[in-house]
């Protein structure tokens, strides 16, 4: 099968990645990861809690006495919440609690196996936003909105969502997700750096311009030449422009879509990226993916040759060692930042992604030159959410599981303090006049106000957008980004020019299409983003 070549691919390339890097640079010293959290090495975990919101119930009036709840999530930081709750769960409904921890390259597998076979185990899943095309489409998921309003629930509003990741919570008019982490990406850049006299004076004699917050990808792309070499951490040993985490089946193709999206959507194209939707042939190979895909590999070349086999987590101690100016990245990244450890506390600004004076219409085949900046929002990451699968023995008390973790008082604490995954995207994380929150839960946490003001602010323009990229929701979504994956980093690492990368892309694309079945996946690319 397709899936199963393409991993064996992947360790192909990670086995001589990793070779060739020990042999360029020798083996770096690191700490061992710690256990049961991120891979991050250089900042302490947050010591916060998250409040206890529920009474234990009295006895006799329990409401889910002797059921039992089995939640697969992936053993990570975006699990701990889960682990946190265990015990108030337990004694505010009288249910027992199990938590099945796989690593992640498990998780998909593993759940959906469970729910193709109707086995049963798991009664609901902490799951990816690009694994609900395959669990809906396959009558896996029990809505819950039939649970939403009843007041027997912990009350959670799914309007205080941002329009981005609200998007992903619904599939076809039904409501699967319940709220919990809000994935996208953001530009991190060094604030001290950039207001530097002496870097603003060289990089203006050397550019022309004035040195600030990127706003285009061509101007990021100076920027990080600028900065590339340079000793940006005081340690006497030269650094890089920008990091990005590259290693194959760590979710780095998330990166290009992000980069991607201003170079393909624009006002006269809001959807057209993936595939044709009458068609389903692909539409990877169009001259704005192959533009963005070279302006990434260019980029690329300003970051540490090691970070094509780095996972985020090595990458975000790249960064939060002072080692790199820029980072294109998710939340957790501005949060880490703040923590004990960090060299970069109060340095950290973050800005939406750059972008483009112009984009590629595929539907008119031609370049779209825009008056102003051509900026596209994005929820591109997991935004990993609780669903509940239709086999579940338990579905109330699944769903008062998963419901209490979408509490606003708890998802306040998770969203500020950063070692837990889960990052800001409903109203009260975001400040007035956008939002409703304020800045008390983020500098009890220890934030820096100056990061953490950019930081919301970056993420509420980002999933306010009126343009969004198009998040792909359907069967086989894991399968077409696992390929996409692989033939990018083929074209970062300089196995494959980007064209090559592309047409290879295309190819996968193509014969995962025809084994799900052309008509299936047409009429779920169109039912999933609305053609």
């Amino acid at each position: 099968m397709l899936l199963r070549r393409l991993a064996i691919a992947i360790a192909a390339l990670m086995t001589g990645w990793i070779a060739s890097a020990q042999t360029a640079v020798g083996p770096e010293s690191r700490p061992a990861p710690k256990p049961e959290s991120t891979t991050v090495t250089v900042v302490k975990p947050s010591e916060s809690t998250a409040p206890r919101v529920l009474p234990p119930c009295a006895p006799g009036k329990c409401p889910f006495p002797n059921q039992k709840v089995t939640v697969i999530a992936t053993k990570s930081a975006i699990s701990l919440a889960v682990v946190e709750v265990k015990d108030e769960f337990e004694a505010a409904t009288g249910a027992q609690l199990e938590i099945v921890r796989l690593p992640g390259i498990e998780h998909f597998p593993t759940i959906i196996s469970d729910m193709t076979n109707r086995v049963g185990k798991y009664d609901a899943s902490i799951a990816g936003g690009w694994w609900l095309g395959d669990m809906v489409a396959g009558g896996h998921l029990l809505s819950y909105d039939r649970f939403y309003d009843d007041p027997r629930f912990p009350k959670w509003n799914i309007d205080d969502v941002l329009p981005g990741p609200r998007s992903l919570l619904s599939y076809g008019g039904k409501k699967y997700m319940v709220a919990y982490d809000h994935d996208g990406q953001v530009m991190y850049y060094r604030r001290d750096l950039l207001n530097d006299p002496r870097h603003q004076a060289a990089f203006r004699q050397k550019y022309g311009y004035a040195l600030a917050v990127p706003q285009t990808w061509a101007q990021l792309r100076d920027a990080i030449e600028f900065f590339n070499g340079q000793d940006l951490n005081g340690d006497d040993v030269p650094d890089h422009g920008i990091v990005l985490a590259l290693k194959p089946g760590s979710q780095g193709m998330f990166n290009y879509m992000s980069l991607s999206a201003s170079f393909l959507i624009g006002p006269t194209n809001p959807k057209l990226y993936w595939f044709d939707p009458h068609t389903m042939q692909p539409l990877i190979e169009s001259p704005g993916h192959l533009r963005a895909l070279e302006v990434f590999v260019d980029l690329v070349k300003f970051g540490p040759r090691e970070m094509l086999g780095w996972d985020h987590g090595r990458g975000w101690d790249h960064f939060l060692s002072g080692r790199a100016a820029f980072a294109l990245t998710w939340g957790d990244l501005g949060a880490l930042a703040q923590q004990a450890g960090s060299r970069v506390k109060g340095r950290t600004g973050a800005a939406p992604m750059p972008g483009t004076s112009e984009y590629y219409d595929i539907g008119q085949a031609k370049w779209i030159r825009t008056d102003a900046i051509n900026r596209v929002g994005n929820t591109t990451g997991a935004s990993w959410a609780g669903v509940i699968s239709r086999y579940s023995k338990a579905p109330e008390a699944t769903y008062f599981l998963l419901a209490l973790l979408a509490n606003k008082e708890k998802s306040l604490v998770y969203a500020a303090r950063g070692s837990d995954g889960v990052d800001p995207g409903r109203k009260f994380h975001f400040l007035p006049p956008e939002g409703t929150g304020t800045l008390a839960p983020y500098l009890d946490a220890g934030w820096d106000e100056a990061d953490v003001r950019e930081y919301l602010s970056a993420f509420q323009r980002t999933f306010s957008d009126k343009q969004q990229f198009p998040y792909l929701r359907i069967p086989g979504t894991y399968s077409y980004w696992l390929a996409l994956d692989l033939h990018l980093v083929e074209a970062a690492s300089g196995q494959l020019s980007p064209a090559a990368a592309l047409k290879a892309t295309a190819v996968d694309f193509e014969e995962i299409t025809i084994r799900l079945g052309r008509e299936r996946q047409r009429e779920a690319y169109r039912t999933s983003l609305g053609f």
